[in-house]
């Protein structure tokens, strides 16, 4: 039985038909054949390049997952025309995109589009504040951690007992011993023993201290006894056994946890120096949408303001108010030009109807587009561009919610976490208990919730994961009630086939933490 369900899920967004090419290597579209908006170039698949070489005939060429960026612009350089094997059905050009109209990106694979993301990111510039160590939890290091000072920074007891200098048996010095946190000790006499606490600091001459639980002390005559043997320097912390002043103790880009606090405390920081927050603008787009009351006469509820600035909060960023523009070009020119954010995110508006003019504003302006459709369900018409001049990154979401929240996972989670300096986690792998239905030709992320072994509903069985309903692209109830989703390849899985698990930010931060990025 295939698995196949072109029939379930919509084979473009609204706009034109779906035409993915995947270079499968982490690089832009523009990076793959230039930057059509400079040079007129069509990227619609459809589109066929001017035929060259030997025979003028046109030669398909395959744009497979393993295809290089070299491999596709030399290919479209030579005359040939991409491949249709994992494009969809041809059709028209959809419409004007980016600067000029009739010029369209080919979409990229869902793997390359969050490389390009992640990359984006990470080449963005650093900026970096000093928080007390109060206020440093969660975030990520904005640069090495060094040890102010020698850990321990003097000789210290690693246990309650006796300090004791030379062979035994030892006169019990007068006197009430040497606690934690006092001045420099009187050093003992060779031959003599005295008391002396958990982090205390070792008095010269002293070779060894000996726990209070193996030694006996003979109060009447003064004397003090080994019960076992005893070696020089044992129990005793010397300086530095931790690390030493300037030694790198934590890399940048390390989250700061609890642990942390109290090794940064220890090697002498009062201030932490983390990585700022990406300032994040949100910008809902649509004249069709209310903020309040039910729907009526063709108007619909905003879903997408009250969850884009909370997602991507738990990303770690700093998120003004959203702005609702309706569906005015100036107001989004505008919007776009006088933002000081680092991050700007977009809901609806990335597709070619006549309203949706975020690629010709983006056009007007002379931004850098480098990811303008991917083929991923939902959430096809998804786009990241660079604003000139170093300006501010944009995250163009479509405008359904479902698809939205997968533009979310695909770009402005890996784009946020290469602001935020930290390092990717590795993938990891569930099986799903049902047959999972695919696109004939993209990757459909499907809301998932994880059942643990031996948990109700999993009959005794392994660890897995459960495909939830209501996953269209206009739904966010399957979403709402997941805790991950699954990355479902091009033709469908069965049940029990493991898939790459995306958590949520919410689902998969610690209590600690606001979210995965911060």
């Amino acid at each position: 039985m295939s698995l196949d369900s072109s029939a379930d899920v919509p084979a473009g967004g609204a706009g034109g038909a779906d035409r993915p090419v995947g270079s499968g290597s982490d690089v832009s579209a523009a990076e793959v054949v230039g930057d059509p908006w400079r040079s007129g170039v069509s990227l619609d698949s459809s589109a066929d390049v001017p035929a060259g070489g030997a025979g003028g005939a046109d030669r398909p060429v395959d744009f497979g997952s393993d295809a290089s960026a070299a491999h596709v612009a030399h290919a479209l350089r030579d005359g040939g025309r991409p491949s249709h094997r994992s494009g969809g059905a041809s059709g028209p050009d959809a419409g004007p995109a980016g600067g000029q109209a009739g010029t369209r990106h080919a979409a990229i694979s869902w793997q390359a589009a969050r490389a390009v993301a992640a990359r984006a990111g990470q080449r963005g510039a650093v900026r970096t504040e000093w928080l007390g160590l109060g206020a440093a939890l969660g975030r990520v290091l904005g640069e090495a951690l060094t040890a102010l000072t020698d850990l321990p920074s003097f000789d210290t007891s690693a246990m309650d007992g006796w300090a004791v200098a030379g062979p035994g048996p030892w006169r019990i010095q007068d006197g009430g011993g040497i606690l934690a946190g006092h001045g420099v000790p009187a050093p003992p006499a060779d031959g003599e023993a005295v008391r002396i606490a958990t982090g205390a600091r070792i008095p010269a001459e002293v070779t060894a201290v000996i726990r209070s639980e193996h030694a006996q002390a003979d109060e009447a005559k003064g004397m003090l006894y080994a019960q076992r043997s005893v070696s020089q320097g044992q129990d005793i912390r010397p300086r530095g056994q931790e690390c030493r002043s300037g030694e790198i103790l934590l890399p940048p880009g390390t989250v700061v946890t609890p642990a942390v606090l109290g090794l940064a405390a220890a090697a002498g920081y009062d201030e932490l120096p983390v990585r700022a927050r990406p300032r994040i603008d949100v910008l809902v787009l649509g004249d069709e949408l209310l903020t309040a009351g039910l729907p009526h006469d063709g108007l619909i509820r905003d879903a997408l303001g009250p969850m884009i600035g909370p997602w991507v909060h738990a990303l770690g960023a700093e998120v003004t108010p959203p702005q609702r523009l309706g569906d005015d070009a100036e107001a989004l020119w505008k919007a776009l030009t006088d933002s000081g954010a680092d991050l700007i995110v977009t809901t609806g508006g990335t597709a070619a109807g006549p309203v949706d003019h975020v690629h010709r504003v983006l056009g007007r302006i002379g931004a850098e587009l480098l990811v303008d459709g991917v083929a991923v369900r939902p959430g096809h018409p998804m786009l990241l561009a660079r604003l000139p001049s170093d300006g501010p990154w944009l995250v163009g979401l479509p405008g359904n919610p479902l698809a939205a929240v997968s533009g979310l996972l695909t770009l402005a989670g890996p784009l946020l976490g290469g602001l935020a300096g930290r390092t990717p986690d590795d993938p990891y792998l569930a099986a799903v208990r049902d047959d999972v239905h695919g696109h004939p030709h993209d990757t459909r992320l499907v809301p998932v919730v994880h059942r643990a072994a031996g948990e109700p509903g999993t009959a005794g069985g392994a660890e897995h994961v459960v495909p939830l309903h209501y996953n269209g692209p206009a739904m966010l109830r399957g979403i709402a009630a997941a805790d991950g989703l699954a990355v479902v390849e091009p033709g469908g899985v069965r049940s029990g086939t493991e898939v790459e698990i995306l958590d949520l930010p919410w689902a998969s931060a610690t209590p600690w933490t606001e979210g995965c990025f911060t």
